[in-house]
């Protein structure tokens, strides 16, 4: 491998000759051998964005020279287009302010303005610290790019996921809603209600969890830049931040704006706990969901078997024609790991010490992994599995009848321990609820009958 020489502030260091990073990346690379986790693309995508807003309103300030901004604005579009995802080697363990990523993307947009203004035939260079980086600073900038990359996600990934999936149950709700079955609380039989009414509790759990993401996601609209090095803004203009956030707005068509007190955005990520914490109760939601279709989709011949889902792929390599609810599984699977990004997320969020939070790459490293897995698999399980549920309605029919819990439509006519009675002699000596109630002569079959409609009782009585 060939080499060029690069040099920082701690002096010389090899660099590989055919890339475009310079000597703080490199030194990273060396000093932080941990783990195959690199810092999410996303948020290399968000320092684009950013460095080139910044390179404009440095320009527009009067700081920086057209042909300088240009160049970095042309370099950093390159990068957010993914022409150079393969420059940012890093990992997410590294220093906590993320200044090697900082510096990684400096370097990079250094390295091909320069290339980029000799081919223009510029005798002006770039360097990535004072121009790449003007006004800025890591514990800025980070902070910066990790909420443009989160909204970015959210907004972009997981909103459009949960509609599609809430979509579909609502379509379902709709179309189940005569179907009447038992229902089961505490894993137990329960009075009945609708396929369609239990399906839209599944679509309201969706579309308040879109709800909750969509007001919290709000607050990550906040950035620090601006803020620089501890929040006072040095070496930045007074105007910088305010323009920066206006740049990157109309980047991203989202609006964006420089947080009002800079020392809260440098030290503290409490909007993006909140946001997680959404996202949290989203993940929860889909563990519940996914829980009830497999349950009620168990069997085929031994199991609850109410409703059948897609059959997707062998279940089994040694039970033939054994089929598995597989995406419940890996949606549920999902959700664990969401369970555990959230715990890492609020640990290192109040690790805020002093005028700094060091423990920004491994936030956004575990926000961004919800997101996507979370988008992924609604996905993946609304065209795999929600979309193909079909009712099963011999097994509805037979275990809404055999359920004992129609006794409670009773309760008003002979009370509640005459009712019990009925259950449990019906249970005991495995006989029907009607038969029971014929036994021990508090009803007649006419009144039964007249009184045990499970029409009747899935609605709130008139």
């Amino acid at each position: 491998m060939e080499f060029r020489i690069e040099k920082d502030t701690m002096g010389e260091i090899n660099v590989p000759a055919d890339k475009l990073w310079g000597a703080q990346t490199q030194r990273s690379r060396e000093n932080f051998p941990i783990g195959i986790e690199h810092m999410p693309i996303e948020v290399i995508q968000a320092f684009a964005i950013l460095k080139r807003s910044a390179a404009l309103s440095n320009q527009k300030l009067g700081k920086l020279s057209e042909v300088k901004a240009q160049a970095i604005a042309q370099a950093a579009d390159e990068i957010e287009a993914g022409q150079w995802d393969d420059q940012f080697p890093l990992v997410v363990w590294q220093t906590g302010s993320g200044t090697q990523s900082n510096m990684n993307v400096n370097e990079v947009i250094a390295h091909r303005g320069n290339q980029i203004l000799e081919q223009q035939g510029h005798a002006e260079r770039l360097h990535p610290n004072d121009d790449v980086n003007m006004s800025q600073s890591s514990n800025d900038t980070f902070p910066t790019a990790l909420h443009v990359a989160g909204v970015l996600a959210v907004e972009g990934q997981l909103l459009p996921a949960i509609s599609k999936l809430e979509d579909t149950f609502s379509n379902q709700s709709e179309q189940f809603k005569d179907i009447i079955k038992i229902g089961r609380t505490h894993l137990q039989d329960a009075t009945p209600l609708t396929l369609g009414q239990e399906i839209s509790g599944w679509q309201h759990m969706l579309e308040k969890s879109r709800k909750m993401i969509s007001e919290s996601v709000e607050y990550m609209k906040e950035l620090a830049i601006g803020g620089t090095a501890v929040g006072t803004g040095i070496n930045a203009h007074p105007e910088f931040g305010d323009r920066a956030a206006v740049e990157i707005s109309l980047s991203t068509g989202k609006t964006f704006t420089s947080a009002l007190n800079k020392f809260h955005a440098l030290t503290s990520h409490d909007q993006v706990v909140y946001t997680h914490g959404a996202i949290k109760a989203l993940a929860a939601d889909v563990m519940k969901i996914a829980n009830d279709i497999r349950w009620l989709a168990s069997g085929p011949r031994s199991g609850i078997g109410e409703i059948s889902i897609p059959e997707n792929e062998p279940g089994s390599s040694i039970m033939p024609g054994k089929v598995n609810p597989t995406q419940c599984e890996a949606i549920t699977m999902v959700a664990a790991q969401v369970f555990g990004n959230d715990v890492t997320i609020g640990f290192a969020a109040s690790q805020g010490n002093f005028e700094l939070n060091v423990f920004k790459p491994v936030i956004i490293y575990n926000f961004l992994q919800s997101v996507r897995l979370l988008a992924d698999s609604l996905v993946a399980f609304h065209d795999n599995c929600a979309i193909g549920i079909e009712p099963n309605y011999e097994k509805l029919d037979h275990n809404l009848k055999n359920s004992l819990m129609l006794v409670t439509a009773l309760n008003p006519y002979i009370g509640y321990e005459n009712a019990a009675k009925i259950a449990k002699l019906a249970h005991k000596q495995n006989l029907t609820l009607k038969e029971a109630a014929l036994q021990t002569g508090l009803l007649s079959e006419e009144q039964f009958d007249q009184y045990v409609k499970p029409e009747n009782m899935i609605k709130p009585a008139k």
